[in-house]
């Protein structure tokens, strides 16, 4: 029987801030362990929890971002459970009254895979506000916990079961990490526990409107695994189903060295955590005009930067990508190209040599000695023909070893185009006098002989000689 798959993602993304979600502990990543605590973060009795503004903006800037109404009366709730990982045996969280709801992410491009997707939206049914828990580290016969994690603000975004396969969960997820790095809400980064991601499937027959028996997937530490597991569960249900056996709901974890999923418990429910309002905080209320004042902080976002790129500056759907893939790349390329008359020569400068340089010396575009408007200098150069392209590489290594622009070294080692046709004139009789044989193999009908005269007067020139003026001179002499 063939099914459907039925995916649904919840993303854990933790906020950037200076502080923890309820105290004024540092949210700091890499501290020596359990060092960024407090008696609030760490649950002694008696002590009572501040809500971070700042987390609570940021939440509503990524409902904004996303398409989501945001609350304008909103509360927090006790969530209780009893494990190491959270030392006041519940969790400070939202339930019934989340920040941020009835949100969209749009799919397009590519997937995991390569094959390309359909432009789809993808719903988002919350975006809550809680704090994390702390670390677990297990060893051979114990175990550790690090608290300095314990308390720093988290988002969790509940994805409506919208997605039908591997490839569409994967790009889902560039593209909300797109959307919160461009927004400087998170940094993401998923080898940090900046992001994690648990995967909601089932299967069902297909035509079947009937959603088929929930599963959970947890332990996900990357984007490739979400993927992997996806394509191993699909497989395994299947398979169970076609046996005719009964699936539970339950959940799983994700052993990413064997490639499969593995029985962790059965699935809790709702009333198993015994919700109810955090009795230590008030309601959070925002007016309309506070939420058109964090709309106004909004960045343009990168699907909108692809589109302005292509329409804008003449770019491919692919440079597009590759410039937007990053926030300050965006911004590096915006600004040279503003300032030249062929920004996708800007573009191509930036994707096959910049980025070159800078992941050689291993800093980011930000910290290059190349600046847009350096840069600017080097294209506007060549543009104009003071130097051509062959120059341009070596112009453009001295730039970036030196953070001079491109007039200043063209001028300090002499590398200005020869355009003074007497000059090239001069050069090319020189060189056609040389080669008396490949002159003769020429006139017998052999065209490819030009190129090696081209290249011969360049080497003459030292690389100087405007190759257009060149090329002209030489069938000048030649009786062209």
């Amino acid at each position: 029987m063939k099914y459907e798959a039925v995916i649904g993602l919840e993303v854990h993304t933790q906020v950037r801030s200076s502080s923890k979600m309820f105290c004024s502990c540092a949210n700091e990543f890499g501290a020596e362990p359990n060092t960024n605590v407090c008696p609030v973060c760490m649950g002694y009795p008696g002590v009572l929890p501040v809500p971070n503004k700042e987390a609570i903006y940021a939440t509503v800037k990524a409902g904004l971002l996303t398409g989501c109404t945001i609350a304008k009366f909103s509360k927090f709730d006790r969530k209780n459970y009893f494990y190491p990982d959270m030392p006041k045996n519940y969790q400070i969280s939202q339930f019934d009254l989340p920040f941020c709801t009835n949100g969209v992410i749009h799919l397009s491009g590519t997937g995991f895979s390569g094959e390309p997707l359909p432009d789809k939206d993808v719903g988002i049914t919350r975006i809550h506000l809680e704090e994390d828990v702390a670390k677990l580290t297990h060893f051979h016969h114990d175990s550790g916990v690090d608290y300095n994690r314990a308390g720093v603000p988290l988002m969790e975004i509940v994805g409506e079961p919208d997605l039908r396969s591997a490839d569409e969960a994967y790009a889902y997820l560039c593209s909300l990490k797109e959307i919160m790095r461009f927004g400087e809400i998170s940094d993401c980064d998923m080898e940090k526990g900046q992001m994690r991601c648990d995967v909601n499937i089932s299967l069902r027959p297909e035509g079947q409107k009937e959603f088929g028996t929930k599963i959970e997937l947890k332990n996900l530490n990357s984007f490739r695994a979400v993927h992997r597991a996806i394509e191993y569960e699909i497989d395994r249900q299947a398979e169970l189903l076609d046996r005719g056996e009964t699936l539970r709901q339950e959940t799983r974890g994700w052993n990413d060295d064997r490639g499969e999923s593995y029985l962790m418990r059965t699935k809790e429910s709702a009333h198993d955590y015994r919700y109810f309002p955090e009795p230590d905080l008030m309601p959070v209320t925002f007016t309309d005009e506070e939420i058109e004042a964090i709309r106004a902080t909004l960045p343009e976002l990168p699907e909108a930067k692809r589109q302005r790129f292509c329409r804008e500056y003449g770019l491919t759907a692919y440079d597009a990508g590759v410039l937007t893939a990053d926030k300050s790349l965006a911004a590096y390329f915006d600004r040279a190209a503003k300032l030249v008359k062929t920004p996708k020569q800007a573009a191509n400068w930036i994707i096959t040599s910049l980025l070159a340089l800078t992941g050689e010396a291993g800093i980011q575009v930000n910290d290059s000695p190349v600046t847009p408007e350096t840069l600017a200098t080097l294209i506007n150069a060549i543009d104009s023909g003071k130097i051509n392209g062959k120059i341009a590489k070596d112009v453009f290594a001295e730039m970036f070893d030196t953070g001079k622009d491109a007039d200043t070294v063209i001028n300090e080692k002499g590398l200005a185009q020869v355009s003074d046709s007497s000059a090239i004139s001069g050069a090319v009789a020189e060189v056609l006098g040389q080669f008396p044989k490949q002159l003769a193999e020429y006139r017998d009908g052999n065209g490819k002989i030009l190129q090696f005269f081209v290249g011969q007067v360049m080497k003459l020139t030292k690389g100087k000689a405007n190759p257009g003026m060149v090329v002209a001179e030489l069938k000048k002499q030649l009786g062209e």
